[in-house]
């Protein structure tokens, strides 16, 4: 079994909904890393040296790579990443190894005979 790493930044007030988004689309679970911050083409704005942009959160999901395009998508949707700038984004990489993941595996191959 193949997986990929999805990796979603998302505004804070999102993260709950693109959490259960992404299990209905077949997620197994996630790692949240909170109160993130970054910039994209527009530096942000700053009021007496405090950002006044909201925080993110970063979304860490191994999944299983039948499934991946179809979290992926979830995620933007649920996100709105292309419908406002400065949303989101979301990546998948390949992943070569993973361990710890052998109660995952069992009840996936049950989902993934029945896509493939």
């Amino acid at each position: 079994m193949h997986f990929k790493l999805i990796i979603a930044f998302v505004n804070d007030d999102v993260t709950d909904a693109v959490l259960d988004a992404s299990r209905i689309a077949g997620a197994t679970g996630a790692t949240v890393v909170n109160n993130a911050r970054g910039e994209g083409i527009k530096q942000s704005k700053t009021f007496f040296g405090l950002t006044l942009e909201t925080q993110r959160d970063i979304l860490l999901l191994l999944v299983e790579e039948h499934l991946s395009r179809d979290i992926l998508e979830t995620i933007e949707q649920v996100g709105k990443f292309d419908n406002s700038p400065g949303s989101g984004i979301a990546l998948q990489i390949d992943v070569e190894d993973a361990v710890g993941i052998s109660h995952q595996i069992k009840e996936l191959s049950e989902t993934i005979e029945e896509i493939i």
